[in-house]
């Protein structure tokens, strides 16, 4: 998952949050009510909604703070050796047309 979550082993509810994630992240300009409505449809509450848009804008606020002062990932934390290991560089997930 940590190479494309698109295409990874996920639950329909786990796929709509996948793909929310990718929009609000890569193409924040065209998020639609519609995009909200995808969510509800695989389960999620307004409440489930508000927190994950929370959390997805928040990490996309600390990483182009860090990308805008050069700052780099904590390559040698564990959790990054763990997600890193045995990935071969490649391009990075592409939304999917609607």
């Amino acid at each position: 998952m940590v190479r494309d979550p698109l295409t990874a082993d996920l639950d329909q509810r786990q796929q709509a949050l996948a793909r929310y994630a990718l929009k609000l992240t890569l193409k924040p300009h065209a998020m639609t009510q519609n995009d909200v409505e995808k969510l509800r449809k695989a389960g999620l509450d307004n409440r489930a909604i508000h927190d994950a848009a929370q959390v997805i804008a928040y990490f996309n606020y600390v990483n182009r703070i860090a990308d805008g002062l050069g700052v780099d990932l904590e390559q040698e934390a564990p959790i990054y050796r763990r997600a890193l290991e045995g990935l071969e560089p490649g391009p990075p997930p592409t939304l999917p047309r609607d």
